[in-house]
């Protein structure tokens, strides 16, 4: 069989994706939750009496919590399956990263299989992550000294 035979075979029995329509679930689910996040946020200042800045850290950390804990009883990989990045781009994404190669690699042990295995995604999104927002502070920065 040659390349081009090959190729034309897989392209020919790869499912199409229809991209407009993810990207519109996406944006829905995605703001779905920016209005949940919002909406926690003026809960917890109600609630207890606190700054806008404490009342949103709770709210990322009760997103972590219930993306760890649907990761866990195993569910929150269907729900990725049918609304793609609408929940992984979020912080919900990030903890559900870090989830799944915990449950995955529990059986290795604490230390060669959880510890070593946790940030097998996630260490990538920190490392850009740091790594953008170093580039862009220096920038900033000498946006801020230049001008």
């Amino acid at each position: 069989m040659t390349n081009k035979k090959y190729d034309y075979l897989v392209k020919k029995h790869t499912p199409k994706e229809d991209k407009v329509k993810y990207a519109l679930i996406a944006f829905l689910v995605g703001g779905f939750l920016g209005l949940l996040g919002e909406s926690l946020i003026r809960v917890y200042i109600m609630l207890f009496d606190i700054s806008r800045n404490d009342a949103s850290t709770y709210m990322i950390v009760t997103f972590i919590f219930f993306a760890s804990l649907f990761t866990a009883l195993g569910f929150f990989d269907k729900w990725v399956s049918k609304v793609k990045a609408g929940l992984l781009i979020p912080i919900t994404g990030f903890a559900h990263s870090m989830m799944s190669a915990a449950l995955d690699y529990k059986h290795e042990g604490p230390i060669y299989g959880i510890g070593s295995n946790v940030f097998k995604l996630a260490g990538s999104v920190i490392f850009y992550g740091v790594v953008s927002a170093w580039f862009f502070g220096l920038v900033r920065y000498l946006w801020e000294v230049l001008v």
